[in-house]
């Protein structure tokens, strides 16, 4: 087998972890496929002052399985999905911390974030301004946006590279490209990467409101309000949780003996340079990041058999990614699958490039694609196969996962069946 692929060390994935509202993994993808939804009203505060009451929550969480419990009551909740997505996906790869000590130098750990511990600040500050009680000595730091990545080095025992990655809604599939390149260029030859999210607030909720962004009219059913590409979609969902990969030169894989899900060929990134939340109507930043992603991968856009779309639910979004896909991929848009993972779970802003980068490898793996529920009205501007309310057996060789977010930030990974 060739370990170099167009001049650079191959790069396998090898161990995957999630923390969602459908569970851990696996049994998170098993929800996937079975077109469940984890969207439902909110539980963690009382949401009944607010128009929009739902949101995809992590339920049932018990963060002490990897962390002391003194710990975890210091750490944000972005961080304790972190860790314990992060060490789930070292569980699945047939890894222990154990293992990593004689090697840790060259373990890396790529784990993004767009907003950090809003949980502590809000906590912190709540405290200060009410009742003038001065924040604890970890209540900021723990709070940005890097800390969820520091646990996970800090927990594995990792000394490669620390990088985290906060590029909005893009941050998760940015950090895997980021994470395949740290190995490309011999920065690293194991990398633990992924994104996260926790800002399941009462403003967090109240903000989205007022920018319009959230699906509204659906607190008495909330399983219908995430409705990607549907005509009568009219917002995203809210969500939380985290995703996480281990990433390893195909050579170090195969001397171990471990299992391989897919290859990370190509990535890319790009800007709209348009608007702060608005998406650039021609679709001109999604489609450049689609087309060099797919390039930097060495394929041609007509071997790419299936999409896995940011599929967000906003009308702006859907449409602007279908005319996107239409750019890149010209006729073979309409040959291709495409599906939306945000349907089931609504949108994790910084982790839904990493839970729908494991789908988008768990399709490759198995051969199957999982629905996009709710797709009930064909919307004339969203004209692709979007794999509407049930999952489907697929002959898959190339995948793509499309993220893009708040302030034109666009990624794109293209991964290759194993």
């Amino acid at each position: 087998m060739e370990l170099m692929r167009n001049g650079f060390p191959r790069v396998v994935i090898t161990g995957m972890g999630a923390v969602t509202p459908l569970g851990r993994f696996p049994e998170y993808w098993e929800k996937l496929k079975a077109g469940i939804s984890g969207v439902r009203r909110i539980q963690s505060f009382d949401p009944s002052d607010l128009e929009v009451q739902i949101a995809g929550e992590v339920l049932d969480f018990d963060p002490t399985e990897y962390i002391e419990s003194k710990e975890a009551r210091r750490m944000g909740r972005p961080a304790q999905f972190a860790v314990t997505a992060a060490m789930d996906a070292l569980k699945d790869a047939g890894l222990t911390v154990e293992d990593i000590e004689p090697i840790r130098e060259r373990v890396a750990v790529d784990f993004g974030s767009s907003l950090g511990a809003h949980d502590l600040a809000q906590q912190a500050s709540f405290g200060f301004r009410t009742k003038g009680r001065r924040p604890g000595p970890f209540s900021l730091i723990e709070s940005i946006p890097n800390i969820p990545a520091h646990h996970v080095s800090r927990v594995l025992g990792a000394l490669g590279p620390l990088v985290c990655l906060s590029t909005a809604c893009a941050t998760g599939t940015h950090s895997i490209g980021d994470a395949m390149n740290l190995i490309r260029y011999g920065k690293a030859d194991m990398v633990v990467t992924g994104g996260v999210e926790a800002m399941i607030l009462d403003y967090g909720i109240a903000g989205f409101i007022s920018m319009k962004g959230l699906a509204t009219g659906y607190n008495d059913n909330p399983d219908k309000a995430s409705r990607p590409f549907d005509l009568n979609r009219n917002g995203f969902v809210f969500s939380e949780g985290a995703g996480a990969m281990i990433l390893e030169t195909l050579e170090r894989a195969i001397k171990r003996g471990g299992r391989i899900y897919a290859e990370v060929l190509g990535m890319a990134a790009s800007s709209d340079a348009y608007h702060v939340a608005a998406p650039e109507p021609t679709g001109l930043g999604a489609a450049n990041a689609m087309r060099w992603a797919i390039q930097d991968a060495g394929l041609d856009p007509d071997k790419i058999d299936y999409v896995n779309t940011h599929g967000s639910s906003t009308q702006a979004n859907d449409a602007v990614e279908t005319r996107a896909m239409k750019q890149v991929f010209k006729d073979h848009a309409y040959k291709l699958a495409a599906n939306s993972t945000k349907s089931m779970l609504g949108h994790l802003l910084g982790g839904a490039g990493a839970v729908e980068g494991i789908a988008t490898v768990m399709s490759l793996f198995e051969q199957i694609l999982h629905p996009t529920i709710n797709l009930e009205t064909p919307d004339p501007e969203c004209d692709l196969d979007y794999v509407p309310n049930e999952a489907r057996d697929a002959k898959l060789t190339f995948a793509m996962s499309n993220s893009f977010g708040l302030g034109g930030q666009n990624a794109c990974v293209v991964f290759g069946r194993a």
